[in-house]
């Protein structure tokens, strides 16, 4: 403690205005020190004036009782001459001790201690031995959730902030804060740039061209990573250093694109590793609905395996027995031929005269009309504000909450409602009226923050797409490209060596679905990753293997595996 304190005053003295205020500090106590001596003195010639003797140290004991205004009364003067000096000495003395002393020391002294003492808890440069950590520029909910992600996954991070307040207050959250401004190289210097393995920053446009063009004047090779509102930004963050744009917006509009029950039933590429493919797509009224997978013979019939399914936007690992449902969501692993041909024999089916209904005209719903188009798929946009309608066609203005304005977009008849609002209170508001107004009909609503999935789920969303989520797999997925690859939301494609107890053993033999919930969807080979091997395959010693699970699976087999690693060791 009495180190900390210490260091915390040397801290403090070290610096320009700590030197000049222990300067200020210095000469008061001086003057403070030399009306005490002359008071003393006079008291003494006073006091043998009026024929009363003290002792020297009696003067001063004498003066700092009446300066500080305590006045025992023990010693006193007898003449009007005394009584006076008395006066002067106690009215400085309760002007230089009682008001200038308490002010000065808490200006000079206390307050810069406390300063010293709040940088310690925000400091201004990151500690030496930091390697490889993830610098971030905002706290929002994409890096809220980031943080989780990083933290489970044992990165070290720290959040720059210019503003020390700000930076406390992260601080007493529990997260990992750096003070700075973020368009200062020596800020960047100090957060040790040059050993981060990725810079990720999603304030706004503005700020993340800055941050992008600084760092990159810092390092060329480092991973920066950015967000833009604006897509006329785009261009201009990646002139300025940045290494991929994320647009959260487009990115939570083709989701919901590719989940919606109303278009095409091909499929739908949503992660690659080497030659391997990740797709979905829906069984909504093609021949699948009703059977089981290992009725349908997908993988004996066009080379694709199913790998799982989501229902209600949560994930089950595929087993022979799942029934295919109307709702289903089909994840499917094989290569690029093996989609060829799904596509060729399933384009015919899932598709709707109907419109799709997307509750809001902002950036996401905006996003999700233009992916909606792409595929052509109609869609009728219920907005409020005229402002923000560019289409008539296309558009219904009024208040999604307003039945009168839902019927005339389609609510009766459509296969699927898409609630796109940012604020996730009116979400859940608006999911749990469409619900009711359609028991039969596909909801998918946007989340801004995580926490609030489960509560859309519960409210009759059939998925829910979480803007912090997406964001975070981006990241993540820049982060660890090179083993781990995030294809959807809670759904990660990962690579890891043969575990010591399954080397030798056939995929079936190794109950790896069973036991953890992750599929093996390919084997390293000398021609690179070998897609959807056959369950009678052999799991080699010394090679790698990709599988597909939820966060939570994942964690069941790299915890089941390391443990079984380490008892073999």
């Amino acid at each position: 403690m009495l180190k900390t304190f210490s260091a915390q005053i040397a801290s403090a003295v070290r610096s320009r205005r700590g030197r000049r205020n222990l300067r200020v500090l210095a000469k008061f106590f001086a003057v403070l020190a030399v009306m005490i001596t002359v008071y003393s003195i006079t008291f003494h010639m006073l006091m043998q004036w009026e024929g009363q003797e003290y002792s020297w140290i009696t003067g001063f004991y004498w003066t700092l009782t009446v300066m500080s205004t305590l006045g025992f009364g023990d010693i006193t003067f007898h003449t009007d001459l005394g009584r006076l000096f008395s006066i002067v000495v106690l009215l400085s003395g309760m002007i230089f001790m009682l008001v200038l002393l308490p002010f000065t020391f808490i200006e000079l002294f206390y307050e810069p201690w406390m300063k010293a003492q709040a940088e310690a808890r925000a400091p201004r440069q990151l500690p030496a031995e930091m390697r490889g950590q993830v610098l971030l520029t905002s706290h929002d909910p994409v890096t809220s959730t980031l943080i989780d992600r990083l933290e489970q996954y044992e990165y070290p991070y720290a959040i720059l902030v210019p503003n020390v307040d700000d930076a406390l207050n992260l601080h007493d959250l529990g997260l990992n804060v750096m003070v700075g401004d973020l368009d200062d190289p020596e800020t960047w210097t100090a957060a040790r740039v040059q050993e981060a393995a990725l810079v990720a920053s999603t304030a706004s446009d503005v700020t993340n061209t800055n941050v992008a063009f600084t760092v990159r004047g810092l390092t060329k090779d480092l991973p920066i990573i950015t967000s833009a509102r604006d897509e006329a930004s785009v261009d201009i963050l990646k002139l300025a250093g940045s290494n991929y744009v994320l647009r959260l917006e487009e990115m939570i509009g083709q989701s919901f694109a590719r989940r919606m029950l109303g278009g095409d039933a091909k499929s739908h590429v949503i992660g690659k590793f080497d030659q391997l493919l990740i797709a979905e797509a829906t069984a909504h009224s093609t021949p699948l609905v009703g059977k089981t997978l290992r009725e349908i013979q997908l993988r004996q019939n066009l080379g694709v395996t199913v790998v799982g399914v989501w229902e209600r936007g949560r994930f089950e690992p595929a087993r022979s027995d799942t029934k295919i449902n109307d709702n289903t969501v089909l994840v499917l692993a094989g290569s690029k031929e093996a989609m060829f041909r799904y596509d060729e024999f399933f384009c015919i089916y899932n598709v709707s005269a109907e419109p799709v209904v997307i509750l809001g005209g902002g950036g996401v719903g905006c996003a999700t009309a233009r992916a909606l188009a792409r595929r052509k798929v109609d869609y009728r946009i219920v907005e409020p504000q005229a402002e923000r309608i560019r289409d008539p066609a296309k558009y219904v203005m009024g208040s999604a909450a307003d039945l009168d304005v839902l019927e005339q977009a389609g609510i009766r008849k459509t296969t699927t409602v898409i609630v796109t609002p940012r604020d996730d209170d009116l979400n859940v508001y608006l999911t749990i009226y469409c619900r009711q107004l359609r028991p039969d009909v596909q909801i998918l609503s946007r989340a801004t923050y995580e926490r609030n999935v489960a509560t859309l789920h519960r409210a009759g969303a059939d998925t829910v797409l979480s803007y912090a989520s997406l964001g975070t797999g981006a990241v993540m997925n820049m982060l660890q490209r090179s083993t781990i690859l995030m294809v959807a939301e809670g759904l990660n494609l990962f690579k890891v060596r043969v575990p010591l107890q399954l080397a030798g053993r056939t995929i079936a033999e190794s109950s790896i679905r069973e036991q953890t919930g992750c599929s093996v969807v390919g084997i390293r080979t000398e021609r690179g990753v070998e897609a959807v091997p056959n369950p009678t395959e052999t799991l080699p010693a010394d090679t790698d293997i990709v599988l597909i699970g939820t966060t939570e699976a994942e964690e069941c087999f790299l915890g089941l595996y390391r443990k079984g690693r380490a008892t073999n060791g």
